[in-house]
């Protein structure tokens, strides 16, 4: 049923600014409220991590929105906070003191970084979420001081990346016995590794910090295996939890984010959870519940929400899908690795790797590809066709690389 009364969408980010564009593309009558704790207009925040910290342009907001200007019928609360809804009122009240009214309200809440407790108060001490953040640590790898980074996942490797081409010095710290253990198999974390070390990065894996202190320009990290290392930086990324305070607050179902239906409902169905905030059943995996911090995600769940507060069929959730770049290559994920049993290899080219995942009935449930430029971006979109699809390939097709993917289609 089309949504009556106003639209109050609560996060700025790649979600919510984009709901608020699709619905403004559609003509929507009623106010449109976008509601960001930030004081600024919405940026993407994938170049935070990777554009925004190489050498050349400073870092810089990339505008959100399409020609960089909001649409006019798009009401934003740049710099203010939502305090509370009111659910039987149909109310947010703002950090402003302003009172908003709404016919359905879409939490965009997102995430935030994963804090560690150890570090807290601790001078060149950095995370990396905001445009505020990327701005603050671009000129610490300018100045090429010694960069220790905790955690090997796709952030902690972008800002190794960035600080390499700078000419830091750079540790990366991972407790995980390898890196990427969340994102990828260990046949790609282990091409990813070799090219960071060739690139002169060193990996403390299987170790955890047990204390930092910080004397004069330098840091000391004591690992748990006993070593110790100095940096003039240190940067952490273990992670983000969602944005959920608000939710939980109001007595909306809460675990692991904010749980919504298929359409993105949750247990109150005037309100709208989407992005990283959400956690929501993905169909072609039989239902399971997933919360995903992607960029992708974002974009596909403004849009399914915009169809629904508009009246119109949405559509499921896709398959999930991730990239990361490192150095020159990039790295694509289609599906989720864990849902498969059985893993096939495929060298397209010397510098290139794919694998494929499949499940114990044969179905294909991910892709992985790491290569140069755009080397594996079409074979991954194929596979996240197929996967779309439920195909059951042949395990030697897809291990043979003069095999076109195309054909299976």
């Amino acid at each position: 049923m089309k949504s009556d009364g106003p639209i109050v969408i609560i996060g700025a980010g790649e979600a919510g600014a984009t709901l608020a564009a699709e619905l403004a593309r559609r003509g929507h009558s009623a106010p449109i409220h976008l509601v960001g704790a930030e004081d600024c207009a919405p940026y993407e925040r994938p170049p935070l991590s990777k554009a925004h910290l190489e050498p050349g342009e400073a870092a810089r907001a990339v505008p959100l929105f399409a020609g960089g200007e909001m649409p006019d019928t798009i009401i934003h609360h740049r710099g203010v906070q939502a305090l509370r809804i009111d659910r039987a009122a149909r109310r947010v009240e703002l950090s402003d003191g302003q009172r908003l009214d709404y016919g359905r309200l879409v939490l965009a809440t997102g995430a935030a970084s994963r804090r560690l407790p150890i570090a807290e108060g601790i001078a060149g001490i950095r995370y990396l979420r905001t445009l505020r953040e990327a701005q603050a640590l671009r000129p610490l790898l300018v100045a090429g001081g010694p960069i220790a980074i905790l955690g090997a996942g796709f952030i902690g490797l972008e800002v190794a990346a960035a600080a390499r081409k700078h000419g830091a010095d750079v540790t990366v710290i991972e407790p995980q016995a390898r890196i990427l253990a969340r994102g990828v198999s260990a046949s790609i974390a282990d091409q990813v590794q070799q090219l960071h070390e060739r690139n002169g990065v060193v990996f403390r894996l299987g170790t955890g910090v047990s204390a930092i202190d910080r004397s004069g320009d330098a840091i000391a990290l004591i690992f748990s295996d006993g070593g110790t290392i100095t940096a003039a930086t240190v940067v952490i990324g273990i992670g983000a939890v969602p944005e959920v305070a608000l939710a939980r607050e109001a007595g909306l179902m809460v675990d692991n984010g904010i749980i919504v239906d298929a359409r993105l409902e949750t247990s109150d169905p005037a309100i709208l959870a989407i992005g990283d905030c959400s956690s929501f059943p993905l169909s072609i995996y039989g239902g399971r519940r997933v919360r995903l911090e992607s960029w992708r995600s974002a974009r596909d769940q403004a849009a399914m929400a915009a169809a629904l507060i508009s009246g119109e069929a949405i559509s499921e959730m896709p398959v999930p899908w991730f990239w990361s770049d490192q150095y020159d290559h990039g790295l694509q994920v289609a599906g989720l690795i864990d849902e498969g049993v059985t893993e096939i290899s495929r060298r397209p080219g010397e510098d290139v790797l794919m694998s494929f995942h499949l499940a114990a009935d044969g179905r294909l449930v991910a892709a992985q590809g790491f290569g140069p430029g755009q080397a594996v971006a079409r074979d991954i979109r194929l596979a996240e066709m197929l996967i779309g699809r439920g195909a059951r390939p042949d395990p030697a097709f897809l291990a043979d690389p003069s095999n076109k993917l195309k054909s299976l289609l």
